[in-house]
């Protein structure tokens, strides 16, 4: 089944990354993914924050998650880990329920990088994504916390970031430069 957003919204969607390719096409397609499973429209999505996914790559993709999605770093329910692969885990914390998708790298001998956009638009998501369902929320939801200033750069330091080192409060790059003269 070829892709259900509007074209429109995949417009804006290229717009937001700046150009067309594979990898956003995978982040447009496991978001339409995301927005079928929870029962969400790309409008709904824009107003929630319930939805969360973690990114287990930095490719191309992620931009179309946090344009569709509203999943965004700033807010905290978009999370990167750095594993290289194409995997996305998704949870809608009001209707604890979620699911993680790995797409399948299906190629065509010979595409080129307009071919292989159109082929992951056009192709039915089942034959996109292998997907696990998940009951349990992948991140707790983020928590304001208060900041302390570093006692050698003297900038204002989140306290789950703050090392304490030879009885002065660091932050991480001034904890990890201070160890590394021992």
């Amino acid at each position: 089944m070829t892709c259900v957003l509007e074209k429109d919204i995949i417009d804006k969607t290229i717009d937001f990354h700046g150009h067309a390719c594979p990898g956003l096409a995978i982040g447009i397609r496991v978001s339409e993914l995301a927005m079928q499973e929870f029962n969400i429209s790309a409008t709904q999505s824009q107003g929630s924050s319930s939805m969360v996914c973690v990114a287990e790559t930095d490719m191309c993709g992620v931009d179309a998650i946090q344009f569709l999605t509203n999943c965004t770093f700033g807010k905290g329910n978009l999370i990167h880990k750095d594993f290289g692969k194409s995997g996305f885990t998704f949870f809608d914390r009001e209707q604890k329920k979620g699911f993680r998708a790995l797409f399948l790298d299906v190629k065509k001998d010979g595409q080129d990088k307009e071919a292989r956009t159109k082929f992951i638009m056009d192709a039915d998501l089942n034959d996109l994504f292998k997907v696990e369902k998940i009951t349990k929320a992948p991140v707790k939801p983020a928590k304001i916390l208060q900041s302390i200033k570093c006692e050698k750069c003297n900038e204002m330091t989140m306290e789950s970031r703050i090392r304490r080192y030879d009885n002065k409060f660091l932050c991480i790059p001034c904890f990890m430069e201070s160890e590394q003269k021992i």
